[in-house]
């Protein structure tokens, strides 16, 4: 590190921690925590993990945060607490919240139509398939924000299946990064829809159209509008859709080949700022930051004073909002869950393959074990359970 850059670093924003507490205090077992870390450790010495960090706070405060294994396979630096990952689809509670805000300040409401915002969307089709061909039928309804926010829009991923409509995405530019997000956005809407909006949850791109509304309400980029709304009140000082040079050294890597698979693994460049702001998946964030984030969530909207948004908007959103007419059939939706406006919400104490409470909301994405992590804000017992993990894809 030469002194030019030296002086980048220290005049850059630093990102507060919570504050921290040993985990008697807070009613944690720290021969618990060890086991936790320890499972992590076992994963990187069998190589199917270069590394992670794991962060548990309750009642405000960090009672655990440790940093394992390497930050790249390919280098011989650790893992640090300060590591810089790819959030991913840990992006989606972000913008949100973001969306919420603006519903909040009375700009649009959640039973919009996404057409009133982007006409492109207006004369969109479905995509039947019969006997290998696809059909395309007119709407029955007009797509809504609540859809978006609730991934019932009808909006598919390319990587969530191979059907015609999947395969038509995979043929498209939707993955670039050098196109806006208002051409990625159009990109979409020419495009036909899995299902009728309303009909089933598809995980989906719809975040990314969200994030095309935000920049049409507030006149601003996405970025602009995170950072000012969210990201700097909230003093989360690196996290952004990039990140300079001078953290080059502070990267987590992937493996270059999937340790299962063998499949080449290539993600996008956290140097490199793109021209697609994607409100999907395109962050990078630290551990201490998504914490803090996740403290504001925990804390009903707000956090060391500054209120985000509001209680009951958050209420809302971390509730169950997929009714019975509503078809799930994916395995991303975990069992004994439903679906809130941007988080995944336990509804069942029982059915679900791991132990929560009722009511516990979070997000993690398709790379949550891999360069991405997720975040669980546990109402019940008033705690954060955060882990961000660098594998292969």
């Amino acid at each position: 590190m030469n002194a030019q850059t030296a002086a980048r670093q220290t005049s850059a924003p630093q990102t507060p921690s919570l504050p921290h507490a040993k985990p008697e205090q807070l009613g944690l077992s720290p021969v618990r925590l060890q086991r936790l870390s320890d499972a992590f450790k076992r994963e990187v010495d069998k190589g199917t993990l270069p590394g992670a960090t794991v962060l548990v706070a309750r009642r405000g405060q960090i009672g655990w945060f440790d940093a394992i294994g390497k930050q790249s396979p390919l280098a011989a630096a650790p893992m640090t607490q300060d590591s810089i990952f790819r959030i991913f689809s840990m992006t989606k509670p972000i913008v949100s919240i973001g969306i919420m805000m603006l519903i909040e300040d009375g700009y649009f409401l959640l039973s919009d139509a996404v057409a009133k915002f982007i006409p492109e969307f207006a004369n969109q089709k479905v995509g039947v398939e019969r006997n290998g061909e696809l059909e395309l039928v007119p709407l029955k309804r007009q797509m809504t924000v609540q859809d978006l926010l609730r991934h019932t829009s009808g909006i598919t991923y390319d990587h969530t299946g191979n059907g015609l409509v999947q395969r038509l995405y995979q043929q498209s530019r939707l993955r670039s990064r050098k196109i806006t997000n208002a051409e990625h956005a159009s990109l979409v809407a020419s495009l036909p829809l899995v299902c009728q909006p309303g009909a089933e949850w598809n995980y989906s791109r719809s975040t990314d159209i969200l994030g095309r509304i935000i920049e049409i309400v507030s006149g601003k980029s996405l970025s602009a509008f995170l950072a000012e709304r969210i990201l700097a009140p909230l003093q989360m000082a690196e996290t952004a859709f990039h990140t300079a040079e001078a953290n080059a050294g502070r990267l987590a890597e992937p493996f270059p080949t999937d340790p299962w698979t063998g499949d080449k693994v290539q993600l996008f460049n956290m140097l490199e700022k793109p021209v697609m702001e994607s409100g999907g998946g395109g962050l990078v964030s630290t551990t201490m930051d998504y914490a803090r984030f996740s403290q504001m969530l925990l804390n009903g909207g707000s956090l060391d004073g500054v209120r985000i948004v509001g209680r009951k908007t958050l209420e809302l959103m971390a509730s169950d909002h997929l009714g019975p007419e509503v078809r799930v059939d994916s395995p991303l939706m975990p069992p004994g869950h439903g679906f809130g406006l941007g988080f995944a919400v336990r509804t069942h104490a029982g059915i679900a393959p791991f132990p929560g409470s009722l009511g516990q909301f979070f997000w993690s994405g398709i790379r949550s074990v891999n360069s991405s992590g997720a975040a669980w804000p546990a109402r019940s017992s008033g705690s954060i359970r955060r882990r961000t993990c660098s594998r292969c894809s």
